[in-house]
């Protein structure tokens, strides 16, 4: 297991230029390891349209809080990405720290190393019995989605108490996850193949919660 910050930003389209910049500012990023620059792609789902996906996600994971809240405090490198001219176009932004567990896939190697499309999806509100949800959710769900076609990564992120310093709104959504594609057209795929109603009838089994959730697909860029 290891710690995952994300940071989401809503505004105008960040393009190459940005992202080149992003990505030599995350890797310096002190006790920082694996970094995901996500900017929005297109897909077909039959049963969801969340509406525009946000213009920029980024995921930092660090294999120790100490690390992250470093990373995170008063002096830390993330505070770069405070600068307002670092992100042109940025209307808002928020953040939030959380446990990230990876679940096995029949076949983890991509196509093309470095890029992907990722499905991010988040579960924002609360549940009546959190354990008994996540209970459900980690146990049931994975191994459904295991079963998508082409699937390259399957990763359930849930919250922590965490210390920072960066100037952007904190969000406490209790559980996030993504599943990992070659490109958008094998996510696509992936979201039109018959497992996916067992996943939506497995959705239907959930324990009690409330609030939104989201599903955005993205453009992954490992740096």
């Amino acid at each position: 297991m290891r710690l995952c910050w994300f940071a989401s930003f809503r505004g105008a389209p960040v393009g190459h230029a940005t992202q080149d910049t992003l990505a030599r500012l995350l890797r310096a990023t002190p006790g920082a390891g694996e970094v995901l620059i996500h900017i929005p792609a297109s897909t077909h789902d039959p049963y969801l349209n969340d509406g525009p996906p946000p213009c920029l996600a980024l995921q930092v994971y660090f294999d120790d809080i100490a690390a992250l809240e470093a990373a995170a405090g008063p002096s830390g490198s993330l505070q770069a990405l405070a600068d307002q001219t670092l992100i042109p176009g940025m209307a808002s932004a928020s953040q939030q720290a959380m446990l990230a567990r990876a679940f096995p896939v029949p076949d983890a190697r991509f196509a093309n190393p470095g890029s992907a499309c990722t499905y991010l999806v988040a579960y924002e509100g609360h549940a009546e019995n959190l354990n008994a949800w996540l209970d459900h959710y980690i146990a049931s769900h994975p191994p459904i989605m295991a079963r998508f076609p082409g699937i390259r990564q399957i990763e359930i992120c849930t919250r922590i108490d965490w210390i920072g310093h960066l100037p952007f709104d904190r969000v406490a959504h209790m559980q996030r996850n993504k599943v990992v594609f070659d490109d958008q057209d094998a996510l696509t795929a992936a979201l039109n193949a018959p497992v996916r109603h067992e996943m939506r009838a497995d959705f239907a089994r959930f324990p009690p919660f409330s609030g939104p959730t989201s599903h955005y697909p993205m453009h992954t860029r490992a740096v």
